[in-house]
């Protein structure tokens, strides 16, 4: 029998197609595997997903919360605006040449130029973005083109849909000030703008709610310290749109949560008469001549502050140059926002009151008395007031060169002898630190000072508030050490040995001055020099004299309350401390300033008025301020009140500021004539109402019921 041979190729050949058929046969099978599992295992899920391509969130910003008077008088509120927005992701679905025919229509039914319109629409950080107009918000969320339109032509566009694809008008909610009595209030109420992006970022990453990239954030003022209460928490509704934006149907609703009241101490009523004071205050300085300089007083800017004494919450606040709050509704131009930091303009961006820091001038002797009676002297010390004083190589006279003989320190506040208190602070020199460069060497009225809270801020709750500054040993030896190379580069230059102010005053620098001298001392002891006050810094001062010596933090807002009228938080009165001082001693100073408002300096601007029922503590100043004329103080207070009055550039406290205070007096306490009228008063009651307004179930506010 023949044997059959079996070529070893051919069955190689069988084995690689077998092979083949399984990895063909695995394969078919695996495919047809993934697709039973994404049809049918996972269908549902894939289905969700691609349901949701065609979802959008619509984000509904929530109303923001009231701010309030005392009386629960509206400061600021909300308003209705007519908004057109624009989506960008509709925008980005249409050809170049359909997408600018669109915006081209929308910017022809706005009435707003179709370039404005383009930059609007750029994301901020993108090409061709400009930083005035391009949104800085989330590119998601439909980005606003126009506020305040039209209703009709909001209308329009939301009933022709399908001719404005990606475009949407809606009514939104911005702030509106009602201005009761006129009032502007702009340093206290704040402004909003934009969220930026590191905000929203935080936000996201913190899962805060209460923003998004349509976010407005309060900047300064009230709006920005109470923002988290004042914001509220945007609504969201879920809508289902076709490929080209347009609206197919709504679905799951999240309500927006409107902002929380925030209820403050201000009194528009008072508010509106410092308001008027001291704008009347600088008109009138400006219409007066200066015999120092041969001109008009200049009057650049001022400030009032009116303190509850007993706790420091603030019934009214008012600065100038000031601006329109509402500048900044629907966003603020270039052109607005140069103006608002325009040395020019005055800088009406910063508050006065709380961020302006002036020499004292005399309303600092009664801090000083305090200091002195501590320290060594006695309520029954007498020195003279002379009409000068030499110190060193230099003459200090009083004011005006009067002189009035041997005094104690009642007669000297009131009658504000400069020469009494330079040999208090001489004094002090000699025995403690006639070493001019020992910057550790003992000074009671430096200690005295830093007591009533000068050279740190008070913690009044809104920020931006400035320090002061108290120029002791450590202040002059810093300022040196930072100035010194600039002086002494202009000292080196004066080949030529100019004499003028500037250079003598760069040799002198350069060469000692971070020396602390007797004439530093002197002047320190009449807040001359380089010391520097704000006016709240002040008023809190005169408050702790009136109050027996306790710090209260000032404070604008008394209390947060719920879009239903319940009170969601009290804010009470913070004590920062109590000054290290004799009864005695703050009783002394006390009764001493009665006197000034009855024989001394403000004595004839007070004539007539009823100080025996409103015992009206005073003490003027007027800080000279080198190559500028002077600055104009009153500080008042009694058991009730601290009112102050500062108008740079005007002249003499009482004559540019006693008048317009003593108008503020009188309405606080409906003074007529010479008789007080209590139902005339601004507020009723004479004094501040502790109770809050209330909020009747209808939205309605009405004034605090019962009881102070």
């Amino acid at each position: 029998m023949a044997a059959v041979l079996i070529r070893p190729d051919r069955t190689r050949s069988r084995l690689r197609l077998f092979v083949m058929q399984v990895l063909m046969l695995s394969l078919f099978v695996t495919l047809f595997g993934r697709l039973w599992y994404l049809q049918v295992f996972t269908g549902e899920e894939y289905q969700a997903k691609a349901a949701e391509q065609s979802v959008r969130e619509v984000v509904a910003q929530p109303p923001r919360g009231l701010i309030v008077d005392a009386m629960g008088r509206p400061l600021v509120t909300n308003r209705t605006s007519w908004v057109v927005s624009v989506d960008r992701t509709v925008l980005g679905k249409l050809d170049a040449e359909v997408r600018e025919a669109l915006l081209r229509k929308v910017a022809a039914t706005i009435k707003k130029p179709y370039d404005e319109v383009l930059a609007r629409t750029r994301l901020c950080g993108t090409e061709g973005a400009e930083k005035k107009t391009c949104w800085n918000g989330s590119p998601f969320q439909p980005i606003p083109v126009a506020n305040d339109v039209p209703q009709t032509t909001a209308v329009e566009i939301s009933e022709q849909g399908e001719e404005y694809p990606g475009v949407l008008a809606r009514a939104e909610s911005v702030r509106s000030y009602p201005a009761p009595f006129g009032i502007n209030a702009a340093g206290i109420l704040g402004y909003l703008s934009p969220i930026t992006g590191d905000e929203l970022t935080e936000a996201e990453r913190s899962d805060d709610r209460t923003l998004n990239g349509a976010s407005l954030v309060g900047r300064a003022g009230l709006e920005k310290s109470y923002d988290q209460w004042l914001r509220g928490t945007p609504g969201i509704t879920k809508v289902a749109v076709d490929s080209m934006g347009r609206v197919l149907g709504e679905g799951q609703q999240i309500s927006a949560e409107p902002g929380e009241t925030l209820v403050t101490s201000i009194d528009a009523k008072v508010q509106g008469v410092a308001e008027k004071e001291l704008h009347e205050a600088i008109t009138n300085a400006r219409k007066t001549f200066d015999p120092v300089t041969r001109k008009n007083y200049v009057a650049d800017s001022g400030a009032v502050v009116v303190l509850d004494a007993k706790n420091g919450n603030v019934v009214a606040m008012a600065s100038q140059p000031t601006y329109d709050p509402s500048i900044w509704v629907n966003g603020i131009t270039e052109k607005q926002l140069k103006g608002l930091y325009s040395k020019k303009n005055g800088v009406p961006l910063v508050s006065r009151a709380t961020q302006g820091q002036f020499a004292p001038g005399s309303t600092w002797k009664p801090f000083m008395s305090v200091g002195a009676l501590n320290h060594g002297f006695s309520q029954d010390t007498r020195l003279d007031c002379s009409s000068g004083l030499q110190v060193g190589n230099r003459w200090f006279k009083n004011y005006e060169s009067a002189s009035y003989g041997s005094i104690d320190f009642a007669k000297a506040l009131q009658i504000s002898c400069d020469t009494f208190f330079y040999r208090v602070g001489l004094s002090y020199w000699n025995k403690y630190g006639s070493d001019p460069s020992n910057v550790k060497a003992k000074d009671p009225l430096v200690t005295e000072a830093k007591e009533f809270g000068f050279g740190s801020k008070t913690g009044i709750d809104i920020p931006g508030e400035a320090s002061g500054r108290i120029a002791d040993r450590k202040w002059k030896l810093a300022y040196w050490n930072s100035m010194k190379d600039y002086y002494c580069k202009i000292d080196k230059k004066n080949t030529a040995n100019k004499r003028d102010f500037l250079h003598v005053f760069a040799h002198e620098f350069c060469l000692e001055g971070n020396q602390y001298r007797a004439g530093d001392s002197v002047n320190f002891s009449i807040g001359q020099g380089d010391t520097m006050v704000t006016p709240i810094q002040l008023a809190r001062a005169y408050a702790a004299i009136s109050n027996g010596g306790t710090l209260y933090a000032p404070r604008i807002a008394k209390a947060i309350v719920d879009a239903d009228g319940k009170l969601v938080k009290r804010i009470k009165p913070v004590v920062q401390g109590k000054v290290k001082s004799s009864k005695a001693a703050l009783k002394y100073v006390d009764e001493a300033l009665l006197g000034t408002t009855r024989t001394g300096t403000l004595a004839w601007r007070f004539g007539g008025f009823p100080l025996d029922d409103v015992k009206v503590r005073s003490k003027t100043g007027s800080a000279e301020v080198y190559g500028k004329q002077s600055t104009s103080w009153v500080a008042t207070y009694d058991k009730n009140y601290v009112v102050i009055m500062v108008v740079t550039q005007a002249g003499t406290g009482s004559g540019t500021s006693g008048p317009p205070v003593r108008k503020i007096w009188e309405a606080l306490y409906g003074i007529d004539g010479e008789t007080v009228v209590p139902g005339k008063a601004a507020i009723p009651g004479t004094t501040p109402p502790r109770k809050l307004p209330v909020f009747a179930s209808d939205g309605e506010i009405m004034p605090p019921v019962g009881g102070r």
